[in-house]
Order: structure tokens, then C-alpha cells, then sequence
């Protein structure tokens, strides 16, 4: 019986996984769903309004209302619904018939995105949303945002975050409800603060500064340097390393609830790589007079005064 190597296996995944892209991006280039009829010319959103009252209200509520009635050159060129739902005339003279039209409900989230992007996709932090973790996904413009009935008129949410987010991160709401967390459920912080949803560059959307800082350090200044004297695993590892993101069962959301154990994970005589000081783990007792290295070593994050990040 034949069994394929381990890296046949990973060209395999890699391979499915440039399908699985392409894929997507072909769905967005060619929307199938409700496409509008060839031919079809511009009606006006007057003529939409007579027959969807309630969806033109809904409009002139929101800042999507300046494609009704912002001109240029003495022309309305915003093509009001029907910049989104593209040239109206077949639609109407089939007697609303809805395969005449681009209609959103039943469209693809690629095809739906792809109307969307075409206002905000340049420019913006969107440009980066074909590429997403959420598009790749099947979630869309749509999955989140409503046009017609926002729930939140804040970016047009379907609902207010983080309840939103919490309707396919469920894993997530569990870790926001542990004793030591971030304060996004009680409104201090937002999933946007720290995640880009529109698509960036770094693993889980984290977003970034110009010069590629972790987003912890956004708030947690002090924590940035550059020291004379780094630890390591801050700069090649990360905030995450030593601290949970969300929220933890631990003071200080540490991986542990000790803040010996949490060292000695590296500080052992088997971890000894470090350039500075040999990392070989305390030679007094553990006793619980001397429990905290962070009693002594203070700075942990880095120093400018020790590498053993003693207090100046």
C-alpha cells in the first residue's frame, strides 16, 4: 500500500489551499447570482422608491443617501440603487422580476463583496478584504452589514459588537467572560482595536503599525522600547508567549498562575541559548520568600540598566 511522504502531504495541503483562492477570487470576478441583464439602462431611484418605499427609507437614513442626491456636472452619475444593484429597466419592465436585477440575497459573499468593494475598496483598509480570513470563509459585506435595516448605525452593523463577532466566535466570547481579561464586553475596547475584520497581513488580522509593532504595544507603551537589554522571547515571540490575547484564569492573563513556573518554562539548564546571562534557572531555593523572580527581576520586558533585567 502506497503511503505518501510527509512532503507530499504538505504539497498536497498547499495545492488545495492556491485552489481553494483561486476559487474565490474567480467567484468575485464573475458574480453569478441576480447578475443584471445585458442591455439594461439606468431608471432612476425615483422609479425604485415606487415600488420599494420601505428600502428607500432605509437608505435616506444612512450615509448611503448622498447616492441619491449628490450631482455632477448636473447629473445624478451616483446612479443611487442602482449603483449597487446595477441599470434597473429590465427589472422593471419584467414587472420586478428579480433574475433582471443584481439582488444581494443569494448572491455568493464574493459576488456581494466585489458591488461593495467598487466604492470601498480603494483607499481604504478594505483593499486588503479579497484576501481575508472572512471572505475565505463565505463572510461577506453582507454577513455583517446591512444596508437597509442596520441594527447599528455605526458602520451599518446587522448588530452591535461584539456581539457580532460573538455569533461566529464563540470560542472567543468564552475567553472575554474568564476573570482577568480585556475589557471589550464592558465598551473600553473593541475586536477592531486589535483586528483588522477587512483583511491585513499578519496572522489573525492582527493589525500593526508602520514600522510592524505588535498591536499590544498601542496601549502598552511603555512595553515597546527598544532597551539595551531585550528579552528575547518579547521580540521574537511575542506579547502572546508568556500572556493570553483575551482573557485568562490567571492575574496578569499568564499562561500560568505562577510566575515561577511561567519562567522556569525557558530558564532551565536545558535552555541555555540565550546571548546574555545563561538562562539556568534560579540557584536559591524556591521557597516562598524568593517565588516571584519578577521580586527581583523587575523588568522583564527589557531594561536599560541590566541584562538580567535587575531593578536600577
Amino acid at each position: 500500500m502506497f503511503i505518501p511522504s510527509r512532503k507530499l502531504c504538505s504539497l498536497y495541503i498547499v495545492l488545495l489551499a492556491i485552489l481553494f483562492v483561486v476559487h474565490a477570487r474567480a467567484a468575485a470576478a464573475n458574480p453569478s447570482a441576480g447578475s443584471t441583464s445585458p442591455g439594461a439602462t439606468y431608471v432612476g431611484s425615483d422609479t425604485c422608491k415606487s415600488c420599494h418605499e420601505d428600502l428607500h427609507k432605509g437608505i435616506e437614513a444612512n450615509p448611503h443617501f448622498q447616492l441619491l442626491n449628490e450631482t455632477k456636472n448636473g447629473k445624478n452619475e451616483y446612479h443611487g440603487c442602482e449603483s449597487c444593484h446595477g441599470p434597473g429597466s429590465a427589472h422593471v419592465e419584467a414587472g420586478g422580476d428579480k433574475t433582471k436585477i443584481f439582488t444581494f440575497r443569494g448572491a455568493s459573499a464574493a459576488a456581494a463583496s466585489q458591488r461593495c468593494q467598487q466604492c470601498h475598496g480603494t483607499g481604504t483598509e478594505h483593499a486588503n478584504f479579497d484576501r481575508s480570513s472572512h471572505l475565505l470563509n463565505q463572510v461577506g459585506c453582507t454577513s455583517c452589514h446591512s444596508i437597509h435595516a442596520p441594527k447599528s448605525k455605526k458602520s451599518l452593523l446587522q448588530a452591535a459588537a461584539p456581539a457580532l463577532c460573538y455569533q461566529c466566535h464563540t470560542d472567543t466570547r468564552a475567553e472575554f467572560n474568564r476573570p482577568f481579561r480585556h475589557k471589550v464586553n464592558e465598551g473600553l475596547l473593541q475586536c477592531n482595536d486589535c483586528h483588522n475584520v477587512h483583511g491585513a497581513s499578519l496572522p489573525k488580522q492582527l493589525r500593526s503599525s508602520a514600522s510592524q509593532d505588535q498591536v499590544c504595544f498601542k496601549c502598552h507603551t511603555e512595553k515597546r522600547g527598544p532597551f539595551v537589554y531585550e528579552h528575547m522571547p518579547v521580540k521574537t515571540e511575542g506579547c502572546t508567549s508568556c500572556h493570553f490575547a483575551h482573557g485568562g484564569t490567571n492575574a496578569r492573563m499568564l499562561h500560568t498562575s505562577n510566575v515561577n513556573t511561567l519562567c522556569l518554562q525557558c530558564h532551565t539548564q536545558a535552555m541555555s541559548n540565550v546571548p546574555s546571562q545563561p538562562p539556568i534557572g534560579p540557584a536559591h531555593n524556591q521557597a516562598q520568600k524568593y517565588q516571584a523572580c519578577t521580586l527581583c527581576h523587575a523588568y522583564v520586558h527589557g531594561s536599560n540598566s541590566s541584562e538580567v533585567f535587575f531593578k536600577p
